[in-house]
């Protein structure tokens, strides 16, 4: 089980207004970003890492890529819950895009330098599905959730210092918002954490529905969160 931080009343880490019982909330993901994400919404949760195929459909917009892979995570390890006990799974998918081409994660340090060069100086989306599924009766609720990322111009010196940190090589679009890659954005239009990789009030809103016993289905994304 996964503990939230601790923090002061009005801060990031406050506990969330979700009514989830403590021992019911199921991450299915291996990201460390969306668990230090949910730890910041305080909420307590296990992990349990799923394994499906994530190749993108032909001419699949990437609104539906997210949302059906986000899906398609915690439906599998829904299956495998024991059964009994309700349990909501949480998925969740993120993949930039760029002049409508998805944009996935660096091969290694020169296909990460290449991403970076296409994307300074441009206006690029974030695009992440959240998915929540009642293990106990497969009821799913999904959402896709859009930000706008802003970079300013970089010199390729400049990109080749920060990709030798490292911090790309696992990141959709090759930077992380909330480490080093920061320096190159100027503004996000919508949800910074969605950028991150998990929506904080989008993912609390279909927690709570799910909790409520909302009726299954999937919710209607404006173009952008709001911030």
């Amino acid at each position: 089980m996964t503990s939230p931080p601790s923090s002061p009343s009005g801060a990031p880490g406050q506990p969330a207004l979700v009514p989830l019982p403590v021992g019911t909330l199921v991450l299915a993901s291996s990201s460390p970003r969306r668990r230090e994400i949910l730890g910041e919404m305080g909420l307590e949760f296990e992990i349990h890492i799923p394994d499906i195929d994530e190749t993108a459909l032909p001419q699949e917009a990437p609104e539906a890529l997210v949302t059906r892979l986000a899906e398609g995570k915690a439906l599998a390890v829904a299956r495998h819950l024991p059964k009994g006990q309700r349990r909501w799974v949480l998925g969740s998918d993120t993949v930039v895009v760029l002049d409508a081409e998805i944009i996935g994660k660096p091969t290694d340090e020169n296909d990460a330098i290449a991403m970076l060069e296409r994307l300074t100086n441009r206006t690029h989306r974030v695009v992440t599905g959240v998915a929540v599924v009642d293990a106990q009766d497969g009821g799913v609720l999904s959402q896709a959730v859009t930000s706008e990322v802003v970079m300013r111009p970089a010199q390729r010196e400049e990109i080749r210092a920060y990709v030798a940190t490292g911090e790309s090589l696992d990141k959709a679009g090759a930077y992380a918002l909330q480490g080093g890659g920061r320096r190159f954005v100027t503004r996000v239009e919508g949800s910074e954490s969605n950028v991150i990789g998990l929506p904080m009030d989008e993912t609390r809103a279909l927690l709570a529905r799910a909790a409520a016993g909302s009726a299954p289905g999937k919710t209607e994304a404006p173009g952008r969160s709001p911030s």
